[in-house]
């Protein structure tokens, strides 16, 4: 049985190109960056190499690159590492489709006494800019906003976004873990002070990120130890992992992303057409390019997932990052759709690798999968 791979939101193989670039760093060029000798400064000089990749990739001429554990490590070391840094000001707004580690995150600082706005979107995810200006005041340090929703893929417009936050004085964050390399991202265009980003969305490897930061920005680390870092982030720098994530962010292509575009356009026109009990959720335009987020009446996303697992097709009720809980999904309820009907939600995400006939396959298991589930559905009776 071929497997065909539809979760590519959730993570992304390493490609031939990028495992190779590693591997030099894993057995001969294994030298810590820290160290003084051949071995340290030719690591170090690399990863200098990385980081300049990123910030032109970026426009970050006024920032810096500081390299972490991934997307959730820099989500916190933004949101955490600001406010403590800057105790005077005790107010930050999000969205309400944020991922989970930033919610959390605004959780967790809600019970220190910190206070956050929740902002509200719409049916198709986007933020009400008029709420988000409105929300601002004396006390507000950071308006954090992702790029692209990992779940219904649903595209902020950060150049608005920023533009009321340089009006307002207070610091912009975005977290673009999806759409890093696939959309195009200008920190000085749109006005970024903080951005996150990873490897393992963009085919690099994974436990590896960055928070890029705008230079005069003050941060109190989350991990104390040498200074790595600019001071920011102690630890040795995982040195092959990095060199990874550099190669990766050649790889999308523009080609790639026109294929992507049209294959996702192809396979909502057809799953629309073919079963009459789906909706898409979120935006028809302004999407991400690789995301397609479904609702099926009458039957559950997780007996969907496991039928297509059977006949070798992965796809994602929802987040990997949090599918393995039983917590009615968070984006789903900000953007309207009932509790009862929630758990009929899948999310197919396509990559570079994906072909035609691949989704003709995957569409045709559906239909049959979803047929016999609803005809078994007490719902439908």
């Amino acid at each position: 049985m071929k497997q065909i791979y539809l979760d590519y939101a959730a993570t992304t193989p390493v490609v031939k190109e990028v495992y190779d670039e590693m591997k030099d760093y894993f057995l001969k060029n294994y030298g810590n960056t820290s160290s003084l000798h051949i071995l340290g400064q030719n690591a170090d000089e690399k990863v200098e190499k990385v980081r300049e990749k990123i910030k032109q990739k970026l426009n970050a001429k006024d920032h810096k690159v500081i390299f972490t554990s991934g997307g959730t490590e820099s989500n916190n070391l933004a949101i955490k590492g600001l406010v403590y840094a800057n105790k005077e000001k005790k107010h930050i707004i999000i969205s309400k489709i944020e991922h989970d580690c930033i919610l959390k995150t605004a959780k967790f600082l809600e019970k220190q006494g910190y206070e956050v706005t929740y902002l509200n979107v719409d049916k198709e995810g986007f933020i009400d800019l008029k709420q988000l200006e409105k929300s601002i005041k004396k006390e507000t340090i950071l308006v954090s906003i992702m790029h692209a929703n990992n779940e219904i893929g649903t595209l902020q417009n950060l150049k608005e976004i920023g533009k009321i936050c340089k009006e307002k004085k207070v610091l912009f964050h975005t977290d673009a873990c999806q759409s890093f390399t696939k959309e195009k991202i200008d920190l000085e265009e749109f006005n970024i002070d903080l951005i996150t980003i990873n490897a393992h969305k963009i085919y690099g490897p994974k436990g590896i990120g960055a928070l890029v930061i705008k230079n005069g920005i003050k941060l109190t680390p989350l991990l104390h130890g040498g200074g790595h870092e600019y001071g920011f982030r102690s630890g040795t720098l995982n040195v092959p992992a990095i060199i990874g994530f550099g190669k990766a962010i050649d790889v999308i292509s523009k080609e790639d992303i026109k294929k992507m575009i049209d294959l996702r356009n192809y396979m909502i026109k057809e799953i629309l057409k073919k079963i009459p009990t789906s909706k898409l959720n979120g935006p028809t335009e302004n999407r991400l390019c690789n995301n397609l987020n479904f609702l099926f009446n009458y039957i559950e996303g997780e007996s969907i997932l496991l039928q297509l697992d059977m006949e070798g097709i992965c796809i994602s009720t929802g987040s990997a990052c949090s599918s393995n809980t039983l917590e009615t999904n968070h984006v789903a309820n900000a953007i309207g759709i009932p509790k009862d009907k929630a758990n009929g939600i899948i999310r197919i995400s396509l990559g570079i690798e994906t072909t035609k006939e691949e989704t003709d396959i995957f569409i045709e298991k559906l239909i049959k999968i979803v047929k016999r589930l609803t005809d078994m559905s007490p719902l439908t009776k």
